[in-house]
């Protein structure tokens, strides 16, 4: 196989650019290196198609590393052929390599592998060759097999085991395989029945049929997760009689054979018996890897948007975890996500020492300068925002504007009890952790989420059922491209934010916090290399990510890459201007005398590619910049909405909290996120939520329908 060619061929790319990005790759570059400080090489590539080629190469490579393995065996066998090997060459799929392996395998004991035993290949071969006329006859020739001491006792049984050799054989055939995977497919249809009479969230699957072809992923997981919680009975069966109409002629040669009624019943045992329960596994295993890359992919992209989520810069912020018998556990921290003050109240039942707790609210207010209060979106949670409600509207009336907003504390408690919690907070208990987590989440929601298993933050969909390996190896990579998107600051960031970048991890990560803790902050990019586990290859990956604001080299402060400085200072020098005008940020006429001077023409004469120079011109425009700066802010909130106000009609401004295939969650602000059906999204046809949303954005929506009851708000985004 030419992988390279295929990945050309797949991911719609000029061969030569995947031939010198799959040298970067081997060459043991991270992803967001490449894509940031090598796209002269890659022709601009990003990091979502950089992960894609990356994963499809691993794939590629392992199929033909099992290619080789099943070639070598069959050739140690000595039944290789010029079929098998094409066969071999040809397959694109490790589904088509193993159905060429099948005849070749060390097999369990079968009947048809006791048949052989017993000697009865002759006769199944006999049988097979379909001649017109038997001479002797096949009954008299299956007598001739009888042997009671080797297990045949009739001709009968002698028939039976040439047939049973038969039937192995037509299911063991590559060939027949494929084209009944693919008319099983094509024709197939799921049917769920439920096995339980109470009424359960699977209800709408308990009598239910749908074609295999059509059915969405969601649903693939459901049924999935409903089968193994054993509410629904799952089967797979095909419409009309396409696979053994398609084995009849493939098997049946003669029609005026004697052997043809042999055949035909071996035909539909080989079908009933071997075939269709293994392609049933097969296929529904097919729809599961679907459905899973589908959920992941979407995981991926929601996660993605909301550690891109815009931080709530200059707030002191407090940190609201609610609960009832344990009260509420607030948190203090400043700007920069410093602990400043702990404490717990009980506005909540079975206590409700509501006045007490206002009080302690007020004073932690006026005393902090707290501009918005974080509360945790769990038990307890409509109590404690009609409370803060309350008391932020009588501080109001005190000329104190204090605001608050409702977050997700998806994953707080996971962190609260982890390791990581305890070194950065060993002193607290874990609700006082978790409100910590959940204040900072508002001022720097990327910062704070690195520290939590990306499974655990709450924007997936089914993510519990998904393959493990593959869901933590695609989430990393996400988390990893948001990290080294924004940089971080190499003085402040905690080891678990640091880990990201590329070419470090947790061990040298840690070595970073360690020498700033023996050493003082570092003051140049440079410092970094005097870390142990830095090595030169390390420093080349990470260096362009870290960042340093006070460093005397504004450079260090800048996504310019430390290999393109002298390029940088050289075109700076060119046009007049100096470092101290890139600290002031008054650039602003440097990209115009570029474009007039000619960009091509100008990064060749300072030796880089256009798009690096493009690249460090925006850096040099707004060095430290923030990319998530531009995002529409977190909408905090000063008074309160309940399930029960709102009526039909109603239009309201939310924020969406999960996008899955089905439509989006929104959150109103009511405590109950409502749904917005993919049929409500727009006027025009959407193939998917994704496109026209994300996590994170906000929305005006009409309320369409309210059950109290099930806590169910149905939503539209039609005008």
């Amino acid at each position: 196989m030419d992988i390279i060619l295929q990945l050309a061929q797949e991911l719609n790319l000029k061969r030569e650019q995947v031939e010198k990005t799959v040298a970067l790759l081997d060459e043991g570059n991270t992803v967001p290196f490449i894509a940031r400080y090598r796209k002269e090489v890659t022709g601009s590539l990003d990091d979502t198609v950089l992960r894609t080629l990356s994963e499809r190469l691993d794939y590629l490579r392992s199929l033909d590393r099992r290619r080789e393995e099943v070639y070598s065996a069959i050739l140690a066998q000595e039944k290789m052929t010029p079929e098998i090997e094409a066969a071999l060459s040809a397959a694109k799929i490790l589904t088509e390599i193993e159905d060429i392996y099948r005849p070749f395998k060390q097999k369990r004991r079968t009947r048809a592998s006791v048949a052989r035993e017993r000697g009865l290949e002759p006769l199944a071969q006999a049988l097979i060759e379909q001649k017109t006329w038997y001479e002797p006859s096949i009954a008299d020739l299956a007598a001739s097999f009888v042997d009671e001491e080797k297990g045949v006792p009739t001709a009968e049984d002698a028939l039976a085991g040439a047939c049973d050799i038969i039937a192995e054989d037509i299911s063991d055939n590559a060939e027949y395989r494929k084209e009944l995977r693919r008319l099983t497919y094509r024709d197939g249809i799921l049917k769920t029945v439920g096995t339980k009479d109470e009424d359960s969230v699977y209800s709408m699957y308990y009598d239910r049929t749908e074609r295999v072809n059509r059915i969405p992923d969601h649903r693939i997981l459901a049924i999935n997760r409903g089968e193994k919680e054993e509410y629904l009975r799952v089967s797979l069966i095909t419409e009309g009689d396409a696979p053994t109409a398609y084995l009849m002629s493939q098997v049946i040669k003669n029609d005026r054979s004697p052997a043809k009624d042999y055949l035909t019943a071996t035909v539909l045992d080989a079908w009933s018996r071997l075939i269709a329960p293994s392609i049933e596994n097969e296929i529904r295993a097919q729809l599961f890897d679907r459905a899973s890359e589908g959920a992941i992919s979407n995981f991926s992209l929601n996660l993605k948007h909301l550690l891109m989520g815009a931080p709530l810069r200059n707030f002191t912020v407090m940190g609201y975890d609610p609960g009832y018998r344990t009260g509420c556990k607030l948190a203090v921290v400043d700007e920069t996500g410093r602990v400043l003050d702990t404490a717990v109240i009980y506005p909540t039942k079975p206590q409700e020492r509501i006045a007490e707790s206002k009080r302690t609210v007020k004073h932690l207010v006026k005393k902090y300068d707290v501009g918005a209060i974080a509360i945790g979106n769990g038990t307890a949670s409509k109590e404690s925002e009609i409370f803060i409600a309350e008391t932020l509207s009588e501080l109001s009336a005190e000329h104190v504007f204090c605001k608050y907003i409702v977050v997700s504390e998806a994953g707080a408690s996971v962190y609260s009890a982890s390791k990581l919690g305890a070194e950065e907070f060993p002193d607290f208990d874990v609700t006082q952790r978790s409100a910590v987590s959940i204040a900072r989440r508002l001022q720097d929601p990327l910062a704070e989420l690195v520290k939590i298993d990306p499974k655990s933050i709450g924007v997936g969909q089914y993510q519990h059922d998904m393959k493990e390996a593959r869901l933590d190896e695609a989430l990393s990579g996400v988390v990893e491209d948001c990290v080294n998107a924004v940089g971080v600051d190499i003085n402040t960031a905690s080891y678990s934010l640091l880990s990201y970048i590329a070419g470090i991890n947790t061990t040298s990560a840690k070595n970073i916090v360690k020498y700033r803790e023996e050493n003082g902050a570092f003051t140049s990019r440079a410092q970094i290399k005097k870390v142990p586990r830095i090595g030169a290859k390390a420093f080349e990956q990470c260096a362009g990510f870290l960042r340093i604001p006070d460093a005397k080299e504004i450079l260090d402060n800048t996504g310019v890459h430390p290999e393109s400085y002298d390029a940088a200072k050289a075109l700076l020098d060119r046009f007049g201007f100096t470092a101290a005008d890139v600290r002031g940020g008054g650039l602003t006429e440097l990209r115009a005398k570029a474009e007039a001077a000619g960009m091509d023409a100008l990064a060749q004469s300072l030796g880089i590619g256009t798009p690096t120079l493009t690249d460090i011109i925006a850096e040099l425009e707004k060095p430290g910049r923030d990319i998530r700066d531009g995002l529409p802010k977190p909408q905090l909130r000063s008074d309160i909405l309940s399930m029960e106000d709102l009526v039909p009609g109603m239009v309201l401004t939310g924020t969406v909290r999960n996008v899955i295939d089905f439509g989006a969650f929104v959150d109103i602000g009511v405590h109950q996120d409502g749904l917005v059906h993919i049929s409500q999204l727009g006027s025009k046809f959407v193939r998917h939520p994704s496109e026209v949303l994300a996590v994170g954005d906000v929305v005006e929506v009409r309320v369409l329908d309210v059950d109290v009851k099930k806590k169910r708000i149905a939503l539209t985004m039609k005008k």
